[in-house]
């Protein structure tokens, strides 16, 4: 990683945090992904009242990144690709506003770069259905509790992981084999 550019914060939602933390984590110039929530109301939630549905916050990813390795437009463009952004408040069996799909930017430009590749996959027909991505000004993010930090890694026999994270890694890894640290 560089030492003369500062690293970068990106936030996203995209269902359970655990798939797109373990994607992030293995992508060269991303230092850390972070599970957490934002989004909602309620000061230090904890995953049950998340879970619950009564806090308005979003279970998301806060990515640290080398912008000289990897651009914010290249973390939105493989965003994009871990989940259907055309689900409103769920991902396939996650229900709940807590799984909705959404972008917490950090500065106005990454807010210009989330809507132009929007704009851009929607003109392009990218997906069936429209794209429902919330697009919202970061406020305050909470780390998740401790047990989720690289969740799938620590637990890849559980069966969540197996039957939802182990087949989307894979094409993952074969989709951005290029982007991969060795």
């Amino acid at each position: 990683m560089s030492n003369t550019t500062p690293f970068q914060k990106a936030t996203l939602g995209g269902g359970c945090f655990w798939c797109i933390e373990s994607a992030f984590n293995q992508l060269k110039g991303i230092e850390s992904a972070q599970s957490g929530y934002t989004g909602g109301t309620t000061e230090n939630p904890t995953y049950k009242q998340v879970c619950n549905g009564d806090t308005g916050h979003a279970e998301v990813v806060q990515l640290t990144f080398d912008p000289e390795v990897i651009s914010y437009r290249q973390i939105l463009e493989i965003f994009f690709t871990l989940h259907d952004p055309t689900q409103v408040n769920r991902q396939g069996n996650d229900i709940g506003t807590q799984y909705r799909t959404s972008i917490f930017y950090h500065d106005d430009e990454q807010q210009k770069v989330a809507l132009e590749l929007i704009d851009e996959l929607e003109n392009d027909a990218v997906f069936d259905d429209a794209i429902v991505t919330e697009v919202a000004p970061l406020d305050t993010f909470y780390s998740a509790e401790d047990y989720h930090d690289d969740y799938f890694n620590r637990n890849p026999e559980n069966p969540y992981c197996q039957a939802v994270i182990s087949p989307k890694l894979a094409k993952f890894r074969k989709t951005f084999a290029e982007l991969l640290r060795s």
